[in-house]
């Protein structure tokens, strides 16, 4: 039987993925490409803004038109969000919630059961799955931050939090290594909270940090992994005493990915985010102080209700004044059931666009002038798959601020270098990433 996989959305999603098809391989699934005929479609899906929720409903509807007699299974964040519609969509066979999706072999193969028997070609074609050398673990579940704009603690356990022990993490971090990879990247949903279980307004503040802190360095210690690279954190995590308790903490690599959203006081504070961009500032400078040269990105909402152009100005001068190695731009999508959803103070979606392309365009400089302050001479890369770059072949890979590099062929030959290595390539350039 074959199944292939789709995923939408955050990193998170793509880490249950793995997950997922890692059981249906235990119970003798094939996994091919999502591309190709396969007996079984599924879709793992988004719901964090109304473009993801039409994203998830496209690719069901692909799926199901390309291939009408495959079973099209619908599982994660839309299937939570879109309630009834789920039911009435005619490509959408089955679907299952996010706390489904850690059975969901099993309940899908007792649902397939009389379907399977009645199939004749069971277990043709091959496994397209291709070693990896980065591994997505999830640590933890739900969020209980309640942004103003944001669903994700409704159809993620409607703020309840919930964290895999670290000595589970351990041993899944040894299986990845011994199934080739070097670096892991440790996410959640609301990865600062770490460690936490209460349903408290100020999250992960109470526990400040440390569970997440001991996490990270007891994976440091599994021999084999190179490197360590964490998920989205909050910026009220990064204080001095956590990062002093990381400092000799070599594999874990100087790229923070810090949840900012707007560059504007009153903004933030509509949003229900925890912080003033003083705050977010003093957590830039200390990792700049503990960490040279640090990748530092963010996500940014524009067109946030209420969102004027003197906001959106501040906004504009706080990224400039902070320096970001990159980020993610979006327009702001209302989504009912939140608070943002009623508010007043819509901004027109011809002026979210605006202010998205005025913001991207700068996005493209800050992101070169990030690249050029990188190391000259021998940048450290982890090495992952041959690619094409315009007429050149090249083996490329990732240094660790997650610049991507690429080593032409030949030179790759010469040097003896190979998927999953580790090394440091003194004919490497930066490339952009696919």
């Amino acid at each position: 039987m074959r199944i292939a996989f789709l995923t939408l959305g955050c990193k998170v999603n793509y880490y249950e993925t793995e997950k997922m098809i890692r059981d249906f391989r235990d119970r003798g699934f094939s996994v091919v490409d999502f591309e190709e005929e396969a007996d079984i479609y599924v879709v793992n899906t988004c719901t964090v803004t109304n473009i993801a929720d039409r994203k998830s409903r496209q690719m069901l509807h692909r799926a199901k038109k390309k291939y009408p007699h495959a079973l099209i299974v619908a599982v994660g964040c839309y299937v939570e969000s879109a309630g009834e519609a789920i039911e009435k969509d005619e490509a959408i066979d089955i679907a299952y919630s996010n706390k489904d999706k850690q059975n969901l072999a099993q309940f899908l193969t007792e649902r397939l059961a009389e379907r399977l028997q009645s199939k004749q070609e069971i277990g043709r074609g091959t496994d397209t799955h291709k070693q990896r050398t980065r591994a997505f673990l999830k640590v933890q579940d739900g969020c209980n931050q309640f942004c103003s704009y944001c669903l994700i603690p409704y159809v993620r356990g409607r703020g309840e939090l919930t964290s895999a022990p670290p000595e589970q993490v351990v041993e899944e971090v040894k299986d990845r290594v011994a199934a080739g990879c070097r670096e892991v990247v440790i996410n959640g949903i609301h990865l600062s909270s770490y460690g936490v279980t209460e349903k408290r307004a100020d999250g992960f503040i109470r526990e400040g940090g440390k569970p997440l802190q001991d996490l990270i360095r007891r994976v440091a210690r599994v021999d084999g992994l190179t490197r360590i690279r964490l998920g989205s954190l909050e910026p009220r995590i990064i204080t001095r005493e956590w990062l002093e308790g990381l400092s000799d903490c070599d594999k874990l690599c100087p790229h923070f990915h810090l949840s900012l959203q707007s560059g504007c006081d009153a903004t933030l504070a509509r949003m229900n985010r925890h912080y003033t961009t003083e705050d977010f500032a003093e957590r830039v400078a200390l990792l700049r102080e503990f960490y040279e040269n640090p990748a530092i990105t963010t996500d940014v909402i524009v067109g946030f209700p209420g969102e004027t152009e003197e906001e959106f100005a501040d906004t504009m001068a706080f990224l400039e004044k902070i320096g970001f190695a990159d980020m993610h731009v979006f327009q702001y999508s209302m989504r009912d059931g939140t608070r943002a959803a009623a508010m007043e103070g819509q901004v027109a979606p011809e002026v979210k666009k605006a202010r998205s392309e005025a913001l991207l365009a700068r996005v493209g400089v800050w992101r070169e002038e990030y690249i050029r302050r990188q190391e000259t001479g021998k940048p450290n890369l982890l090495l992952e798959e041959y690619v094409s770059v315009g007429d050149e072949r090249v083996l490329a890979g990732f240094n660790e601020r997650y610049v991507r590099y690429g080593v032409p062929e030949e030179a790759a030959g010469r040097l003896g270098l190979e998927p999953g290595m580790v090394a440091e390539v003194p004919e490497a350039r930066v490339i952009a990433e696919s």
